[in-house]
């Protein structure tokens, strides 16, 4: 099971960025899958999520009003946008797949999770 987190890159404040999560088929298809992400020191703590068909969506406070997640199940692919980017957005992020029957965005509640992707915001 292998899912890929993509798009990272050094960003001014106030500008936006779009991550990518992709993953096999089998490892995609009918599963929620969430955003996370690691500042230095820090948990590593949701941002976001979705669920398998993308009509229900999840969002950390801190980021609310300014990421978007989205899926394209066709092409296997989970999106965040983000807008209006802070320097507090700083933080490696990584994409994960819930686990068969949790109903949790907590980290014990993922099943798998992808190599991260170095998000940097400058002010």
């Amino acid at each position: 099971v292998q899912l890929q987190a993509s798009g990272g890159g050094l960003v001014q404040a106030g500008g936006s960025l779009r991550l990518s999560c992709t993953a096999s088929a089998r490892t995609f298809s009918g599963y929620a899958i969430g955003w996370f992400r690691q500042a230095p020191g820090k948990e590593r703590d949701v941002v976001a999520g979705i669920n398998w068909n993308g009509d229900s969506t999840y969002y950390a406070d801190s980021v609310k009003g300014r990421f978007t997640i989205s899926r394209d199940n066709i092409n296997n692919t989970v999106y965040l946008q983000m807008n209006s980017l802070k320097p507090e957005d700083t933080a490696v992020y990584y994409c994960a797949r819930r686990a068969p029957g949790s109903s949790t965005w907590g980290e014990n509640g993922m099943a798998y999770w992808g190599k991260g992707t170095l998000v940097t915001v400058s002010s």
